[in-house]
């Protein structure tokens, strides 16, 4: 489906908000809700959202480990191991 069939002016969700709801969760579009014919919000069901959060934190993880290793701040790996054993052992 075509974004921009997916665009209605509040007063339609307010006189259609079931359906809207019932819509989103069926199937997975987005809707873009306008206030005097400009986009203010976009609604999307749960599901949706959430897996969008998961792959923003993905992200910010992926962004912070790149950042980690332009910075030099790593080792390799046979001495991260090593230090790890010797705290163990005491």
């Amino acid at each position: 489906m075509k974004l921009s069939d997916q665009v209605k002016p509040i007063s339609y969700l307010k006189a259609h908000a079931p359906e809207v709801i019932r819509n989103l969760t069926e199937g997975r579009e987005p809707v873009i809700i306008t206030l005097h014919g400009e986009a203010k919000a976009v609604l999307q069901d749960i599901a949706s959202y959430e897996q969008t959060q998961e792959t923003l934190a993905l992200l910010k993880i992926l962004a912070l480990g790149n950042r980690t290793i332009e910075d030099g701040r790593v080792r390799p790996v046979g001495e991260a191991f090593a230090t790890v054993r010797k705290r163990i052992k005491g």
